[in-house]
């Protein structure tokens, strides 16, 4: 297979990308030598693939138990886990390891909603129209987020979204705007006795703080990149976000400055603490706030999509996507069977089974009018189909990393009121731009959007 200057570029800048951290690398290459020399071995007349996705706790064992009925559905096939790092930067660096090397083995890839598009112009997973996938079965933004240059080539497992988290003993209602969220924060915090903080997010410099960007940015009617490849995040849209965020921080008071040293976790624990109005977190935290022996806010608290600005006519509510997709190692000896192996993990019945086992979001709108669903999710799952029917992909471009990384150093210098969020924005669209001309991306990405547009 032959491969041009800019997926040559992209393995380049993936495998640099791998060596920032030392000691994954080396577990990158101690794993990926012993799997490229030992291929599974089968029996005459028996097909073997191996899979390598999630494998902890109650979604490992619930793999297990899917991979072992499909053996049992096809017998003329047996299916090997593969192991690897839970920590989604270290299983990126194994992959690009084992792909670059072009290493067969695994037949099946777990990816990040924001890795499709880099693995395929690298060529490393294979486009899957051929086997004419249902993309009209799945939510329109996670099938954006797998397709790049008018192909799909993965399928989405499970859909992860931003959501707002809210104290509904102080805020009963939902608010319809962002301003009417600070107002209720405000109100709130004022009360004696009321938590020290009105909302709390991610504000870190990493990419938790990127995914909250996109859904302020949302909220405002802007975007990062537009339809056409064009870098649009310096817009007025984009500068009104921007100073929405930074004004939480500093004018209005209703989130902490600590939160620009802030992950997951340290939100988590302020507003399960009670220490908090509002919070923009991820799903997972449900399941821990709702445990009366850990939580101080147990059955006072409701989950909504991020609202809107009332102050912007563009703006939407906006949920950050996340989540796990399935694709096909390009260098597989046994393609087909690993693409029936991903059509029936992501089918109906098993992401049902999925969302009972560990509580994940199906990608298939239509069981979200199964009632087999509703007592699997923890939310109320018209809260939880609204968020994902509002889920917006991060940029999908086989540089992403390189994007967000810009993106972080830029957004935090205005945040912590180093620059005004106007001069943040042109420098890093003008980061950007460069980028783009440098890798080679501003033909690609611009005949990219011709070929994905309908």
């Amino acid at each position: 297979m032959r491969r041009g200057p800019a997926s040559r570029k992209l393995k380049q800048g993936a495998l640099s990308l791998a060596a920032n951290s030392r000691s994954a690398f080396i577990l990158a290459l101690a794993l990926a030598g012993p799997l490229a020399a030992c291929a599974p071995t089968s029996n005459k007349g028996e097909t073997v693939l191996t899979f390598s996705g999630s494998a902890l706790g109650a979604e490992g064992t619930l793999v297990a138990k899917q991979l072992k009925r499909f053996m049992e559905l096809n017998p003329g096939v047996r299916v090997e886990l593969q192991r690897t790092p839970d920590d989604a930067s270290q299983r990126h660096q194994l992959y690009v390891q084992w792909l670059n090397a072009r290493v067969g083995n695994p037949s099946i890839l777990q990816l990040d909603v924001v890795w499709t598009p880099e693995f395929a112009a690298a060529g490393w997973v294979l486009p899957l129209d051929r086997y004419g996938p249902p993309r009209a079965e799945f939510f329109p933004a996670t099938i954006t987020a797998n397709t790049w240059a008018g192909k799909l080539y993965a399928l989405p497992w499970f859909a992860d979204v931003g959501l707002l988290y809210r104290r509904t003993d102080l805020v009963p209602n939902e608010p319809k705007t962002l301003e009417e969220m600070v107002t209720d924060a405000q109100a709130a915090m004022s009360r004696r006795g009321g938590p020290r903080y009105g909302i709390v997010w991610q504000g870190a410099r990493y990419e938790g703080l990127i995914t909250g960007f996109v859904e302020y940015l949302g909220a405002f009617g802007g975007r990062i990149i537009d339809d056409k490849g064009e870098v649009v995040v310096n817009r007025p849209e984009a500068v009104r976000a921007l100073e929405f965020m930074r004004d939480e921080l500093y004018k209005t008071n209703v989130a902490p400055l600590d939160v620009l040293t802030w992950h997951e976790e340290e939100a988590r624990f302020a507003f399960q603490n009670g220490n908090a109005v509002f919070m923009r977190n991820w799903p997972y935290p449900v399941a821990a706030m709702s445990d009366t022996a850990q939580s101080k806010v147990a059955g006072k608290f409701a989950v909504s999509p991020m609202p809107a600005s009332g102050a912007a006519p563009s703006g939407h509510s906006t949920a950050a996507l996340g989540g796990a997709q399935l694709a096909i190692n390009a260098y597989t000896d046994h393609p087909d069977a690993a693409y029936k192996l991903i059509a029936y993990l992501t089918a109906p019945e098993q992401m049902l089974e999925r969302a009972q086992a560990v509580g994940q979001y199906p990608t298939r709108p239509a069981l979200y009018n199964d009632a087999r669903l509703r007592s699997a999710i923890a939310i109320p799952l018209e809260n939880a189909r609204r968020a994902i029917e509002s889920a917006t992909p991060r940029p999908v471009t086989p540089i992403y990393t390189e994007l967000s990384e810009i993106l972080q150093i830029e957004l935090h210098r205005a945040l912590v009121r180093q620059v005004e969020p106007r001069e943040a924005l042109n420098s890093a669209a003008a980061r950007i731009n460069a980028l783009i001309e440098r890798t080679g991306m501003r033909k690609l990405m611009s005949g990219a959007a011709k070929e994905s547009a309908p």
